[in-house]
């Protein structure tokens, strides 16, 4: 019985696959996005992992739920652009409804704490700076993701929100936040 392996050795020459057809250079617009993306769940991932009570915290469930949809975010910078209607039909690509989503998390967590009226110094907590790390990452995905995807795609949208909810909750996680005037 055939055991199924990690690599397949098809990358070595330094292609990937995209999702229904087509291989490209690594190094493109589409693995860079992805990938990206990728860090910035990976990421997102971290934050969680310092979450005191884990299972079942709201910043968890929040958490987990951002991971989900990077899931379909990176399946959509992993498709041929060409193939793009086929995850939306199987639901599989962002919406605009995620992104109304995301809307919704940071106005409940805004709700939920007096925010900073000034730039914030990173680092209140451990949770906080990981958060504010994921923040980051998903900025940089968002600039990279420029260049692969699709027109009339709600990715760009997505990760513009998400940065803005990461900010939020690492905020929220911080509870008094310091300020770059009280810094100095």
């Amino acid at each position: 019985m055939d055991e199924a392996r990690v690599y397949t050795r098809k990358g070595d020459d330094g292609t990937t696959g995209l999702l229904y057809g087509g291989r490209v250079a690594k190094d493109s617009a589409a693995p860079s996005a992805y990938g990206d993306v990728d860090e910035a769940q990976a990421a997102i991932g971290l934050a969680r992992a310092a979450i005191d009570d884990q299972s079942g915290s709201d910043l968890d469930v929040i958490l987990v739920g951002v991971q989900r949809d990077l899931w379909l975010v990176m399946a959509e910078l992993a498709c041929h652009p060409d193939k793009v209607d086929r995850l939306a039909e199987s639901g599989s690509s962002a919406t605009p409804a995620m992104v109304e989503a995301l809307e919704r998390l940071i106005d409940d967590v805004s709700a939920r704490f007096d925010p900073p009226t000034e730039f914030v110094v990173p680092g209140g907590d451990e949770v906080s700076a990981r958060l504010d790390v994921a923040r980051t990452v998903c900025r940089r995905a968002e600039r990279t993701v420029l260049a692969a995807a699709v027109d009339g795609s709600s990715v760009v949208p997505y990760l513009n929100r998400l940065s803005d909810l990461l900010w939020t909750l690492a905020r929220w996680q911080e509870g008094t936040s310091t300020t770059a005037r009280e810094a100095t």
